[in-house]
């Protein structure tokens, strides 16, 4: 299959401060992984790094290559990964209609400036996105005055309108979500969840950065641990996903339980 990702030995420093150390994590294609951690252990910076917002410390046995490639154009890279953040859209894409936000997403722009060009290819493969993450109902709602679980579908299908496989170009259809329930309530965790299930089942790779236990997807069977910015372990699923291993990644007793493919932890 290839791998999408691949690092050897890195550390990544933010002012002066080294907060990712001796890093080293290959992912395939068509994985489905959790990064699992507390806050502050380094989960968005790796994330960061692997989109190459964030650059390694130069060092000789330090090695960064994504999709088989040392170097990249950064807007062809955006292209080809499909990036949800945290945070949820800022002020010029709030302005648009759901539709055109998906749309957006095949330039890696915050709204459609008049200089790009939208094609009838663009509108059909929007129109498709929309259908797949269940907002067809939100074609021409302005984002603004969307929840913030809408939203969430609208961003996750911005992020698929250019990484389609079965594009000419070659794209890579994955999803990298950072904190995806962040500032969702229970039902908008559900259904974001149930979405993003159909799209794992239909070929999406998806890589899930979370601190959520109730977030990893039941199609997800690799968890990679971080804390204090290194990786702690990295392995199955069944393996890893243990009240003994949560309670010394995350500092306390834990108890856990399954329910449908589903974890939930106290």
């Amino acid at each position: 299959m290839g791998s999408i990702v691949e690092l050897e030995h890195v550390h990544v420093a933010r002012g002066n401060n080294i907060v990712l150390h001796d890093l080293s994590l290959r992912i395939d294609r068509g994985e489905h992984l959790a990064i699992l951690g507390p806050n502050g252990c380094g989960k968005s910076t790796l994330l960061k790094t692997i989109t190459c917002e964030l650059y390694p410390v130069v060092r000789p046995e330090t090695r960064v290559r994504i999709m088989g490639r040392e170097r990249w154009d950064l807007t062809e890279l955006k292209r080809r990964m499909g990036v949800v953040a945290a945070e949820l859209p800022g002020r010029q894409t709030l302005s648009i209609t759901g539709f055109d936000a998906i749309l957006t997403g095949f330039f890696s722009s915050s709204t459609l400036w008049p200089n790009l060009a939208v094609t009838n290819r663009m509108r059909e493969r929007a129109q498709d996105i929309l259908a797949q993450v269940n907002a067809e109902s939100l074609n021409g709602t302005p984002v603004g005055e969307m929840s913030a679980g809408q939203q969430r579908r609208i961003m996750i299908g911005r992020a698929m309108a250019g990484t389609s496989s079965n594009d000419s170009d070659g794209s890579v259809q994955m999803l990298l979500l950072d904190e995806p329930s962040n500032a969702l309530d229970l039902a908008a965790q559900q259904d974001l969840r149930e979405m993003l299930r159909g799209l794992a089942q239909r070929g999406t790779a998806i890589l899930l950065i979370t601190h959520h236990i109730a977030d990893i997807l039941p199609e997800i069977d690799r968890i990679v641990m971080m804390n204090a910015g290194r990786i702690v372990a990295d392995g199955s699923k069944e393996d890893l996903l243990t009240a003994d291993q949560l309670g010394i990644l995350f500092g306390r007793e834990i108890t856990l339980i399954e329910r449908d493919g589903y974890w939930n932890a106290w």
